[in-house]
């Protein structure tokens, strides 16, 4: 189900990533399963305008609102977020827009950035490419589907030690070359 731009580079690289290094590096163990049924929906917006890239997300929520079978949103900020401080002040805002619109408990938002660095962690720290990606993006998640996911999951809370200790393990300068080839589109 990807939007009309698809072909677009972004949105060619955010779906290479998808299926390239979540999936084939089981860094979420659900996603592999969307990929199979066609359930990720790709979108692309600028976010040179805030406004405009907020009035996107909404859109987006009411679009997973219209259309069950579709299981989550990946929304690709495609310019004006480059500088990972500017994302994250974008992210508090889309954060509270889905609090504003009565989407909590519906909807989630998980943060990934080309520069995602964890509080607390060196940029070079190989873990935090558990959350970068070829371009800044928000994943808007069904929550009723990933609650029912992590049911049927053995110990999910050991999910995300699990990626960072698979993260090291590569090496941050491997996982550096294969995001840039991703974006570049040479992957």
């Amino acid at each position: 189900m990807p939007a009309a731009n698809a072909a677009s580079p972004a949105l060619a690289a955010t779906r290479a990533w998808v299926e390239t290094f979540v999936v084939a590096r089981n860094v979420c163990p659900f996603a592999g399963r969307e990929v199979a049924r066609d359930s990720i929906r790709y979108v692309e917006v600028g976010a040179d305008d805030w406004e405009r890239a907020l009035h996107a997300l909404a859109a987006e929520c009411e679009h997973l609102d219209a259309h069950p079978e579709v299981e989550t949103t990946l929304l690709v900020l495609s310019e004006g977020l480059e500088a990972f401080d500017d994302y994250l002040d974008f992210l508090g805002l889309a954060e509270a827009l889905l609090e504003a619109q009565g989407y909590a408990g519906t909807y989630q938002l998980a943060s990934f950035h080309p520069d995602y660095c964890f509080e607390g962690a060196g940029e070079e720290d190989a873990a935090n490419y558990t959350n970068r990606s070829p371009w800044p993006l928000l994943h808007l998640l069904r929550e009723a589907g990933l609650e029912r996911a992590l049911e049927h999951y053995p110990d999910p809370e050991a999910i995300p030690e699990r990626n960072v200790a698979a993260m090291r393990a590569l090496g941050e300068p491997a996982l550096a070359e294969a995001l840039a080839r991703l974006r570049d589109g040479s992957a």
